[in-house]
């Protein structure tokens, strides 16, 4: 079940990151050393999390209906 833990992020640059795509919204895992470094640990369609620089990112605050569509679909 989604909470308020929960954080997506939308893709804003995808330079030398083929995998990301732009506008898509991707779910993230907290990785404080990676944060430390200015990366993100992100969930991509495989399910399988990867690091990218957090400035390819913007927060999106989502309704609690999005949050759970995609938490079911990431997991």
């Amino acid at each position: 079940m989604p909470n308020s833990k929960d954080k997506f992020l939308i893709c804003i640059e995808n330079r030398d990151c083929d995998d990301l795509v732009l506008g898509k919204v991707y779910g993230t895992i907290p990785d404080k050393d990676a944060e430390k470094e200015s990366y993100v640990r992100i969930i991509d369609d495989s399910g399988e999390d990867y690091l990218y620089p957090e400035s390819y990112f913007a927060p999106v605050e989502l309704p609690l209906e999005a949050v759970k569509a995609l938490s079911l679909a990431i997991s």
